[in-house]
């Protein structure tokens, strides 16, 4: 018997322990996390029961009729125990149908969570979108990862660059502080893209606050002057980049391969297992940023697939 009810604030304890415990969760599931930007996303999150006991987890928001799993997240698919099974996750999208057609929704857009951040296999979801929602693939982003146990030699580029940064007397410290960086990172984005981060400096700086040890901000330094740094957001098993930036002085000297040089040795000894640096797709038509991926490709990373579905009701 499966029972699915809708998220509210009550909830709350019980939503983190479960993702705290969960196979496939992430700190990016934690209410305070989620819940920083709610006033521009209208939460329909949903927590499934089986037999009276929590089993599963949708982070989830709606909009236009369209129920979306999530807008806010970079993933954010069914968060699931470890007790979840094939049979019980296709009852969960069965019963999931149901429930969105009596709420009036027409369609489904479903982020998938990339099977580098789950601790056990967990793609009963996949199955079930192909076999009960007859879901489509709506798009697919292509992250470089490096895989910290095999890592691949760093290209020639990359090895060059880090020894102009050590030559140019180039340090890496961690920052408390995300100010400066922004600065750098803003300009970057607007004379190269139009584009500006999705996180405010305000945002991304009240999130440090509550997960100090899952976002964490490495700098590279000359003199004291910032030429360049990587925010990462840092669960058990796999670091990601949320964001990288240098200036052209940092660009020059290879500051940035100094700084990934340094710090994925750092994730070897610590026992991570994935290093996961983003995905390169253009925002306008979803094809590949041929600089960006070769770049990433250089350090080792190669491709993990985030995908995208989507189904009517």
């Amino acid at each position: 018997m499966v029972e699915i009810r809708r998220y509210t604030e009550a909830d709350k304890v019980a939503w983190d322990a479960f993702v705290a415990q969960s196979k496939n969760g992430t700190f990016l599931f934690f209410r305070d996390y989620m819940d920083y930007h709610a006033d521009r996303f209208r939460d329909h999150s949903l927590m499934f029961y089986v037999s009276g006991s929590l089993y599963a987890l949708l982070p989830a928001n709606e909009a236009d009729g369209v129920f979306y799993s999530h807008r806010g997240l970079t993933y954010g698919g069914l968060i699931m125990s470890q007790r979840c099974k094939t049979a019980q996750v296709r009852d969960i999208f069965m019963l999931l149908n149901d429930y969105l057609r009596q709420q009036g929704f027409c369609r489904v857009v479903y982020k998938h969570i990339p099977w580098i951040y789950a601790s056990l296999p967990s793609e009963e979801d996949l199955f079930a979108l192909s076999n009960v929602c007859r879901a489509s693939l709506r798009s697919r982003d292509v992250a470089s990862v490096v895989m910290l146990d095999r890592r691949l030699p760093f290209s020639t580029l990359r090895k060059r660059g880090v020894k102009k940064a050590e030559k140019a007397g180039v340090t890496i410290r961690e920052s408390q502080d995300c100010s400066a960086f922004w600065c750098l990172l803003e300009k970057n984005l607007k004379e190269k893209y139009g584009a500006h981060p999705v996180h405010t400096l305000e945002e991304i700086t009240l999130l440090k606050s509550r997960f100090p040890q899952h976002i964490r901000l490495f700098v590279a330094y000359k003199d004291e002057s910032i030429l360049g740094g990587t925010l990462l957001y840092m669960t058990s098993q796999t670091v990601k980049t949320q964001y990288i930036s240098a200036n052209e002085e940092g660009r020059r000297v290879g500051a940035l391969d100094l700084l990934f040089s340094q710090f994925l040795e750092k994730c070897s000894e610590d026992g991570v297992k994935y290093f996961d640096f983003g995905t390169s797709n253009l925002v306008e038509n979803d094809d590949l940023n041929d600089s960006l991926i070769f770049q990433k490709e250089g350090f080792g990373g190669r491709a993990v697939c985030y995908d995208t579905y989507e189904w009517e009701l």
